[in-house]
Parts: C-alpha cells; sequence; structure tokens
C-alpha cells in the first residue's frame, strides 16, 4: 500500500507564498516522478509541475518564475514553492507520483493524495 500525505495549504493574501509538500510512504521500490496538479471550481484538473527521479522538470507555463517544485529523494518528499500568489492560483492541489511497488517488478502505478486547499484572498 502505497499513500501520498499533502500538507502546507492554507489561506494567503494576494502576493504572499506558500510551501506545499507531499511525502510518499509505504511499500515503494522506486519514485519516478513526483509532481503537483491544481483543480479549481468549475475548472478541469491542470499540471502545476512535476519532477522526475533524475531532476527533470517540467513546469506549466503559465506559473514559471513563481512556483519552484523540488525534491528531496531520502525523504520521499515533493515540495512546491508558491510565490507572488494570486487569486487565480485559488484551488485544491494535489500531489502525484508514478513509482514501482515493492513485490510488483518493473510496472509503475500512479497514486494520487488527498489534496490540500490554497485560498488567494485579494
Amino acid at each position: 500500500q502505497v499513500q501520498l500525505v499533502e500538507s502546507g495549504g492554507g489561506l494567503v493574501q494576494a502576493g504572499g507564498s506558500l510551501r506545499l509538500a507531499c511525502q510518499a510512504s509505504g511499500n515503494i521500490f522506486k519514485i519516478n516522478v513526483m509532481g503537483w496538479y491544481r483543480q479549481a471550481p468549475g475548472k478541469q484538473r491542470e499540471l502545476v509541475a512535476r519532477i522526475t527521479s533524475g531532476d527533470s522538470i517540467t513546469y506549466a507555463d503559465s506559473l514559471k518564475g513563481r512556483f519552484t517544485i523540488s525534491r528531496d529523494n531520502a525523504k520521499n518528499t515533493v515540495y512546491l514553492q508558491m510565490n507572488s500568489l494570486k487569486p487565480e492560483d485559488t484551488a485544491v492541489y494535489y500531489c502525484n507520483s508514478d513509482l514501482m511497488v515493492v513485490g510488483k517488478g518493473e510496472s509503475v502505478f500512479r497514486y494520487w493524495g488527498q489534496g490540500t486547499q490554497v485560498t488567494v484572498s485579494s
């Protein structure tokens, strides 16, 4: 069993910062990719940023320069530093990971966290 647990969401004023964290735990053999998605009310879930085991990083074009993703491999944890937040950043932020599970060979499975609410007030 694998779990992803997010933390760090909350309410912040426009222009402020938040740092999200997501820790993966369980029968993990190898984590290939960890990433963040978000879903605003009435909108589809969208990619925020993702980072591979080789530290290759992808950002949503609209968020480059304000958001920074990083990971701590020893802790199976991914972080999202969000600066200069705007009201349009308000959403539920979800962590996900593509990983290999102990005893499941080379199959790669995708897991999602439960989501953490980020609200940016104007």
